[in-house]
């Protein structure tokens, strides 16, 4: 059976077969998203199509929603789920994307980042459990290590300047890559206080102003998730490779974390900084990637605000020997770099 013909049958089966189907924005995985309209009782809902031969694994997304459910989060619900076939019907938390919601309104923007941050704090306050459940599903929750760590890393060596240089890295090269990674990251990577949701940003993050507290925050594509540090995904919020977010912003939603927290300014600043740094390198890596060998060029044009951010992360004092390393070996998102790459595919 075709992959159309599995998502009508089970469509059916589930009492949605007549529903009307319309397309939502995709990401850079290779879940598709699809809405439904007027299933059983005029209801709404999205189909998640997950394909195990693509790589998806949709028991995990089911866990992982089962566990913020539990937190008392607004993780879409589950609806009707079919794990072997990879397919799922969840709750349509609507098209308030923080990131639509503040390009329309910039005036809610500070509003919208103090809900996030303080959600944040507050599953912060207690370490996560070591399994997530729901749905039928169970997932031993994997950590954030050194070996993750550096291996994410890399790949800003593997795609971003293979691609722009046509050169792959030596293994000298790459041994002096995970050394300073290493150094950069030794104060965080044994740390498993946090579940970090690892895509924790603006497109990922909707407005549900009808709801109370801490869900008022929508939350999706945290079928990642890791054990690992808390400063992770306020990087990943506050460093938005997506979008902008002014130094007033950020240096305001830092200060409000820590001081919620009651974390060390200065530990806690010092993790921060690794950790951007880190995910930087990565996510550069990983839009190269999407361009050379998944077609997808669009996510090019993305790098230099991401460099950005590497740079300022990289300013740290603790950061010095990562910086050098980069500023001579990593190549910038110059005009020339970046048509180069454009011209190159694997």
């Amino acid at each position: 059976m075709n992959r159309d013909d599995a998502k009508s049958a089970f469509l059916t089966a589930a009492g949605w077969g007549s529903a009307d189907i319309s397309p939502l924005a995709g990401d850079a995985s290779n879940r598709r998203y699809e809405r439904l309209a007027n299933g059983p009782g005029g209801q709404h809902a999205v189909l998640m199509d997950a394909p195990a031969e693509r790589g998806e694994d949709i028991s995990i997304f089911l866990a992982f929603t089962g566990l913020l459910r539990q937190m008392g989060l607004s993780a879409p619900d589950v609806l009707e789920v079919d794990i072997a076939s990879g397919f799922a019907i969840i709750e349509d938390l609507g098209d308030a994307l923080y990131a639509r919601v503040a390009a329309e309104t910039p005036a809610k923007e500070m509003t919208l980042y103090e809900a996030s941050v303080d959600l944040l704090a507050a599953m912060h306050e207690t370490p996560p459990p070591t399994v997530a459940e729901g749905s039928g599903a169970t997932v031993a929750i994997q950590p954030y290590d050194g070996a993750v760590l550096r291996r994410e890393a890399r790949l800003a060596l593997d795609w971003w300047r293979m691609g722009v240089m046509g050169e792959a890295p030596s293994d000298d090269f790459l041994a002096e890559h995970d050394a300073l990674i290493d150094a950069a990251c030794a104060d965080v990577e044994g740390d498993r206080s946090a579940l970090v949701m690892r895509d924790y940003h603006a497109e990922n993050l909707l407005w549900l102003p009808d709801r109370s507290g801490h869900c008022r925050v929508g939350l999706l594509d945290y079928q990642d998730a890791l054990l690992g540090a808390p400063a992770y995904d306020l990087v990943s919020l506050l460093e938005d490779a997506r979008r902008d977010t002014s130094e007033d912003l950020q240096a305001a939603m830092l200060d409000r974390y820590i001081r919620t927290t009651g974390f060390s300014n200065e530990a806690f600043r010092a993790a921060y900084a690794a950790l951007g740094a880190q995910r930087n390198l990565k996510i550069v890596g990983i839009f190269a990637r999407l361009h050379l060998r998944d077609g997808k060029p669009a996510y090019l044009d993305l790098i230099t605000r991401v460099w950005n951010h590497l740079q300022r992360d990289l300013a740290h004092p603790a950061l010095r020997p990562l910086a050098e390393f980069v500023s001579q070996h990593i190549p910038a998102p110059t005009p020339d770099a970046l048509t180069r790459i454009r011209a190159t595919k694997v």
